[in-house]
Order: structure tokens, then C-alpha cells, then sequence
């Protein structure tokens, strides 16, 4: 496949990673209550998430209500908040990047550093995985710890929401995007070095200034100078030809 097919395949991949990190950013679907023991029988359930917490009753109806207070929030909900705003900053950079970058568009055509710019938006987009990936895992381990903890009662466990999901595939998403972009910059770069390409020539030029034409001398023309008795009906040569340094019968200068 073509290194345009790649690196489509991966800014298409990066999008949707970037888009599923924004939802899984909004969404308070983080936390939701385990239906386990004595709750089993309820009406009510919650749903907690990074800027609000949910109250849905069976009927339907849901009332959120969003967090108050930022410094009196627990250290790992703020550090989850921060790193899931940076990933989608450097997501949304990365597709900016990469559409800058991609030889399917039609920005920076006179420019050999097309390739690097595209490698640039696949980092980007690696980076943006990666920050989505460390809150979504914590998160996943906290509430896994918290539902098999025998000293806790069953109103106190939550259960893995549909947020935490969306967010890893979006994660998983981004690194393969970033990892194409990545790899179609490499493949660039290595095909340009052996190959000579990028405005570089893979064998030497000679200087044409120190190329010398070596022609060869009319035999006739060398007997008629020997005797004076045959006419030359050509005009005489101009006093630049006079000069000319002969070796073996060979014209160095480029006359005949």
C-alpha cells in the first residue's frame, strides 16, 4: 500500500480516537451503581464522571448535578480531569498537523519536509493515546478494587461505565493512528536516502567546466598544412585555433 493509503488510514484512526476521547471526556458515565446485595432492589441509581454526577430513577428520569468545588475534588479525579483536556488538546493538534502534513492535501507541495510534518501529528496523536490511557486504566483499577473489597458494604461499590469503555478503544485507537503516521514518515525518509530522492542525487556530478571534448582530427586536412603545393579551399583558421594543444592527432578543445 501507498504511503497517501497509510496515512489516510491513520489521520482517519486518530480522528475517531480524538472523537472518542471527547465523548468519553463529557460523558458522566464513568462510575455507575452495582445492582449487587442489598441494592439489588432499587429505584434509584448513580452515575458518576469527571464534571457531574447523575441521579437516574427507573422511571427515566435523570437529574445531574455538576461538581461544585474543584479543590475540595479527591487528587486522582483532578489528576483524571487534567490528563483527559490534554489528551484532547493533542489530539485536535495532531489532526491539524497531520492534514497540514498529508501528501493527500494540497498544503506545503513545494516543501521536502511534508513527511516530518505528518510524523509530527502521529506523535501527537501518540501522545494524546497515551494520556487517555493512564486516568481510564486508574479509574478501571480503582473501581475493580473498590466492588471486591469484602470489608465494604454494596452501596459504596460502583461498577465499570460505559465511559471508561469508549475510552480505552479511543486510546487504542490513537496509538495505531500515530503509529501509521509514524511509520509512512519513516518509510519516507529511508526511501529518500537510498534512492536519492528528497533533492538529492544518489551519484556524483561531474563539473562540467573541467569536461573536455576530445575530437578527432581530419587526416586530409593535416596533409594539405604538410604541402604547400595543395590549396585548402576553406577559409584560415582564426588565431584561437592556432592555439589549440594537440596530442597524437586528438583536439583537446573541441575543434575540428
Amino acid at each position: 500500500m501507498s504511503s497517501t493509503g497509510l496515512e489516510l488510514i491513520g489521520f482517519i484512526l486518530g480522528m475517531l480516537g480524538f472523537l472518542g476521547t471527547l465523548v468519553a471526556t463529557i460523558l458522566p458515565n464513568w462510575r455507575t451503581t452495582a445492582h449487587i446485595g442489598s441494592n439489588i432492589i432499587t429505584s434509584m441509581g448513580y452515575r458518576k464522571g469527571l464534571w457531574m454526577e447523575c441521579a437516574y430513577l427507573s422511571m427515566g428520569t435523570i437529574q445531574c448535578k455538576t461538581y461544585n468545588s474543584l479543590l475540595a475534588l479527591p487528587s486522582d479525579l483532578q489528576a483524571a480531569r487534567a490528563m483527559m483536556v490534554i489528551s484532547v488538546a493533542l489530539s485536535s493538534l495532531g489532526c491539524a498537523i497531520s492534514c497540514i502534513g498529508m501528501k493527500c492535501t494540497t498544503c506545503m507541495l513545494e516543501s521536502s519536509a511534508r513527511s516530518k510534518v505528518a510524523g509530527t501529528g502521529g506523535c501527537c496523536f501518540l501522545a494524546a493515546g497515551f494520556m487517555c490511557l493512564i486516568p481510564v486504566s486508574w479509574t478501571t483499577n480503582e473501581v475493580i478494587s473498590i466492588f471486591y473489597n469484602p470489608n465494604l458494604s454494596s452501596s459504596y461499590k460502583y461498577e465499570m461505565g460505559e465511559s471508561l469503555y469508549v475510552g480505552m478503544v479511543s486510546a487504542l485507537l490513537s496509538f495505531l493512528g500515530g503509529g501509521i503516521l509514524c511509520a509512512s514518515c519513516c518509510g519516507q525518509e529511508e526511501g529518500a536516502r537510498h534512492f536519492g530522492l528528497g533533492g538529492r542525487h544518489p551519484y556524483p556530478i561531474s563539473n562540467p567546466q573541467h569536461s573536455q571534448q576530445m575530437t578527432f582530427r581530419n587526416p586530409s586536412v593535416h596533409n594539405s598544412n604538410d604541402h604547400p603545393q595543395s590549396k585548402d579551399p576553406r577559409p584560415p583558421a582564426s588565431s584561437s585555433r592556432t592555439q589549440r594543444t594537440n596530442f597524437n592527432g586528438y583536439n583537446l578543445n573541441g575543434y575540428v
